[in-house]
Formats: C-alpha cells, sequence, structure tokens
C-alpha cells in the first residue's frame, strides 16, 4: 500500500499528466454541454472519483490539501473538467456515513462515479424497508455520466414532515434527466435537473448530514462535508484564476494595441494589474492551505474539528472564490477587446470563475455566518 505522500504525488502527477488532454477537450465538453466520455474514464481511471471515498472501499481517502491541490491542477485546465472531478470527489464521501453493505454496493465497484444534489427539495415517504421517494433536483453536475445519484430529501412519516432531512442514493438509470443546463458558465458540467416519481430506495441507502455520524474513523471524516465542498468549489476557482493569469501574461507578451507602438506588456496599468491578480491569488491561496493544514492538524489529533475552526475553514473557502473572480475580472479586464472572442480563454474563465462563485457554499452570506461565529453569537452553524 502506498504512503500517503506518495498518494498525493501520485494523484498531483496524475492531474498534471492529464492537463493538455483536458485542454484539448475543453472546447468539445463546452459544445455538448458534459464531458467526453474518454475524459470521464481517464479520470476514473486516475481516482479523482475516489478521492474521498475510503481506502477500506478501494478508494484514495485523500487529504483535503491533496484534495485542493488535485482540483486546482484541472481547473487551470478546464473548468468545468474539475468541477465534474470537485463533484464526484466530494459525493463520495457518502461513503463513509453509509452501512457497510450499502457503500461497498455503491462505491465498490470499478467506475462507480455519485453525484446529485443536496438541497432537501424531494419528499421521501417512509414504507417498510425504506421510502417511496418522488422529487427533481436542479444543479446535479455531471449527472449523465454518474453510475449512483442522489438527492436530499424531507423525511414524511404517517403524513407528518420530519425535521431532519436525508440524501436518498438512488442508480442513475432510476431517474430521469430533465435537459436545462443553457448557462453561461461552467457549460461543460452537464449540470441539468434529475428527476425521481414515487422510486423505492430502501433505507440503507439513506443518510443525514446533520445528525448521522461517520461509520469511517479516518481523519479526512472529521472534516465537515459541506467544508470540504466548499474546498473544492474554491480548488475550481483557484485554479481558473491561475489560467487566467497565465494567458494574460501570454497574451501581453505579443500583443500590440491598435495605435500604440509597444507591447501590452509594456504598459504601466498591465503591470500593476497582473502584480495585483497574483498578489490576491497568491495570498487566497496561502489561507486556503493555512486553514487546511489547521483543520487537518485539528482532526488528527482530537478526532473533531471545532466550530471556530470549521468557521475558518469557510472564510478561507468563501474568501478564495471572491479573490479568485477578482483576479479573472482584473485579467479580463488587461486584455482589453481580446478577450471577448469566443477564441479568448480570458472570456470561458471569466464565465466560469462567475459561475462557480453562484454556489451556496461560498456565498457571500457565509461572511456573515462566519463573522457571528467569530464575534460569539448565536448561529445557525448546521451546514458550517
Amino acid at each position: 500500500m502506498l504512503e500517503p505522500t506518495h498518494r498525493a504525488d501520485s494523484l498531483l502527477a496524475a492531474a498534471i499528466d492529464l492537463a493538455p488532454r483536458i485542454r484539448a477537450l475543453a472546447d468539445d465538453a463546452e459544445r455538448d454541454r458534459r464531458l467526453p466520455a474518454d475524459l470521464v474514464r481517464a479520470f476514473a481511471d486516475a481516482g479523482f472519483f475516489h478521492l474521498c471515498v475510503p481506502r477500506a472501499l478501494g478508494g484514495r481517502e485523500a487529504d483535503p490539501a491533496t484534495l485542493v491541490r488535485v482540483i486546482e491542477t484541472l481547473a487551470a485546465a478546464d473548468g468545468s473538467a474539475a468541477w465534474c472531478a470537485m463533484i464526484g470527489a466530494t459525493s463520495g464521501v457518502a461513503s463513509a456515513y453509509l452501512a457497510a453493505d450499502a457503500a461497498r454496493e455503491i462505491y465498490g465497484a470499478a467506475g462507480a462515479i455519485s453525484g446529485g444534489a443536496f438541497a432537501p427539495l424531494g419528499r421521501a415517504t417512509v414504507v417498510d424497508g425504506g421510502y417511496r421517494v418522488t422529487g427533481r433536483w436542479p444543479f446535479a453536475s455531471g449527472c449523465e455520466h454518474c453510475t449512483w445519484l442522489m438527492g436530499g430529501s424531507v423525511i414524511v412519516d404517517d403524513g407528518t414532515p420530519l425535521p431532519d432531512p436525508r440524501l436518498v442514493l438512488f442508480p442513475a438509470g432510476d431517474a430521469r434527466i430533465i435537459d436545462t443546463w443553457t448557462v453561461a458558465g461552467l457549460r461543460g458540467t452537464g449540470s441539468h435537473d434529475i428527476a425521481v416519481d414515487d422510486l423505492f430506495v430502501p433505507a440503507a441507502r439513506s443518510f443525514s448530514l446533520v445528525t448521522d455520524r461517520p461509520t469511517q474513523t479516518g481523519t479526512l471524516y472529521a472534516f465537515p462535508v459541506f467544508g470540504l465542498l466548499a474546498l473544492g468549489i474554491a480548488a475550481v476557482t483557484l485554479g481558473i484564476a491561475r489560467a487566467a493569469i497565465d494567458e494574460l501574461v501570454r497574451l501581453a507578451g505579443m500583443k500590440t494595441p491598435s495605435g500604440s507602438r509597444r507591447r501590452l506588456a509594456e504598459r504601466a496599468v498591465i503591470q500593476s494589474a497582473v502584480a495585483e491578480a497574483e498578489a490576491v491569488l497568491g495570498a487566497a491561496r496561502a489561507l486556503v492551505f493555512d486553514a487546511v493544514a489547521s483543520a487537518w492538524a485539528t482532526a488528527e489529533a482530537a478526532g473533531t474539528i471545532d466550530l471556530r475552526v470549521r468557521a475558518r475553514l469557510r472564510l478561507a473557502t468563501t474568501h478564495a472564490a471572491i479573490a479568485a473572480a477578482r483576479a479573472v475580472d482584473l485579467m479580463y479586464n488587461a486584455a482589453g477587446g481580446t478577450a471577448v472572442y469566443a477564441t479568448s480563454p480570458l472570456q470561458r474563465h471569466f464565465r466560469d470563475v462567475h459561475a462557480a462563485t453562484q454556489h451556496v457554499m461560498v456565498a457571500p452570506t457565509t461572511l456573515e455566518l462566519v463573522g457571528r461565529v467569530l464575534l460569539g453569537l448565536d448561529a445557525d452553524t448546521a451546514m458550517l
């Protein structure tokens, strides 16, 4: 068995090796609004979809810092590809909450990929042995290549809705995919709506993110699920911003604007913009890795992560998304008219990063929640 450092190195090496292929297929993903099938297979073979699945089930059980580095590297090649890898990876945390037999059934198979939506938009009526589930969930990224899907559902027992929603998992073939993903950014993620109608789901294929505790004891599973999801989203934005800065530097070295004799790179305003973008991105990235390191050390020592550490983790991820968007905006504006053309990578970076920042896990309202925690005020921390 590989040691943790070697596992991390091999995962990151695989992401680096795949980057040229991802870039070459980015236009196809954008046009088709889904990842190409051979890229999905490559991601599965590399273990990206099982980054958070326990080693006991054949997964990689990667530490969060490795998760961030891998997703960030993929995002520097293409935001949509990285987003799909991130969703598959973070959805895999479900395997650590399920009973052993159900976890093995869903995640133990070669090529298993999960996805879906956490929002409790389904209705699961208690029946003998499980639930009858009806629901429709938007933003199911990568649903067309998933083998299993999940949806948050309100549990109804004897006509009474219970206060604790559960995630229910079902084979992807049991769901309908409703084509809704006509959007500005992250087009290649295929984040359509999914729906099921009166589908029986065994009770063993469900769990609560609020009241259930992980069945796995690895340090990774001391991290809050929502914190891991936010880390994945932050990693996507960091990678997109890195790509935008690199593209502007490349463009500035060759473009001479109309009416000028000097290359773009020789303009003081461009020099300032690149420097500011590097500082904004570098500072945000450093905060993410510092927060992750602190949380990991706490989890290793105590087996749990206290509220203030969780709050700092979420602060770092939200700040990263905001900062990454700022860096991309600086580069998009610096490029001038060149950036508006479909042939410019900058327009895709601009659209993709601003789609990513719309996710609720990195929404500006998170700052208010974190602020309440840091100030010692009462707050609803169920999703922290």
